[in-house]
């Protein structure tokens, strides 16, 4: 084994050091966080940063889950998660798999279509009035048809699509499957990786769903969890809101500690289902963006 020369062995540290340095940037606000929603609140503004709860309390998610309605809001907030997602995953693959074959007349003009709607949009007034129209207001509908495909997502898998070999569709058409049998029995259960980012991507954006729950949804037992947690914390640091929403023995808890817990609360799911993503992220990102 060849000794590394002192040039090598400079860098190497630098680079050590570099990245010790980044990845401290990117942990440390998460135990700061979980470590301020677990402290008491006096404690957190006495001594305002905290690593390590010195006075352990769970006041904050005490006030937080001392209603029903948050478990509820949980609920729907999962629900928008699970069912948004998987219909984002069927209308992405359905409309990504004929745009991927090259054959298709008018394929270009589509795909020019599709690259344009990502450079401009209606804006937030005609959506809203396409959304009323469609009666879709104050139903869970509404939070999840109007995004119910991604441009972007859209190109990654029809892009990950054309990469797979076209002998094994050319074969299954010659056992007689149909394009339907083909894109669920051949094309899919081969797009594990892109269908693994996509997922993570349209999952987050269902999670922290909150102008759109705002805009469509009237009706405060259909609100998801982020638009509650946002009244509790509009009302802990003593701003306009509807207390009575709570109930009538809801108290306005300690702002700092409360604010801690609701950020907790909001990223928790997802940093426990990433982990099972992750080994698919990166490859299905990757794979999806080499052609055009």
């Amino acid at each position: 084994m060849v000794d590394k020369s002192i040039s090598s062995r400079v860098l190497d540290i630098v680079n050590y050091t570099l990245l010790t340095l980044i990845a401290a940037a990117c942990v440390l606000p998460f135990i700061y966080i979980l470590a301020s929603s677990l402290t008491a609140p006096e404690e957190l503004i006495k001594k305002g940063f905290i690593l390590f709860p010195t006075k352990f309390s769970l006041v904050g998610y005490e006030y937080v889950l001392s209603t029903d309605i948050i478990l509820s809001s949980l609920g729907v907030s999962v629900f928008i998660t699970v069912v948004g997602t998987l219909m984002n995953l069927l209308f992405t693959a359905l409309m990504a798999y004929p745009l991927a074959q090259r054959e298709l007349m008018g394929n270009k003009l589509i795909m020019k279509l599709i690259v344009f709607s990502m450079l401009f949009s209606g804006g937030m007034i005609p959506t809203y009035l396409v959304v009323r129209w469609t009666g879709l207001l104050d139903s869970l509908a509404a939070l999840i048809i109007p995004g119910l495909v991604s441009a972007f997502n859209l190109i990654i898998m029809r892009n990950f699509f054309q990469q797979l070999p076209d002998g094994l569709e050319e074969a299954a058409r010659i056992d007689g499957c149909s394009d339907i049998g083909i894109l669920f029995r051949i094309v899919l259960p081969l797009s594990a990786p892109v269908l693994a980012s996509l997922s993570l991507f349209y999952a987050v954006g269902h999670w922290n769903a909150y102008f759109s729950a705002v805009l469509y949804i009237n009706e405060n037992t259909l609100w998801p969890i982020q638009v509650w947690l946002r009244q509790i914390v509009i009302l802990s640091q003593g701003g306009i809101g509807d207390s009575t929403q709570f109930g009538d023995d809801f108290v306005p808890p300690p702002a700092e500690t409360v604010k801690m817990a609701v950020i907790v609360l909001s990223t928790l799911p997802i940093l426990i289902v990433y982990p099972f993503l992750q080994k698919h992220f990166a490859k299905g990102a990757l794979l999806g963006s080499v052609k055009g």
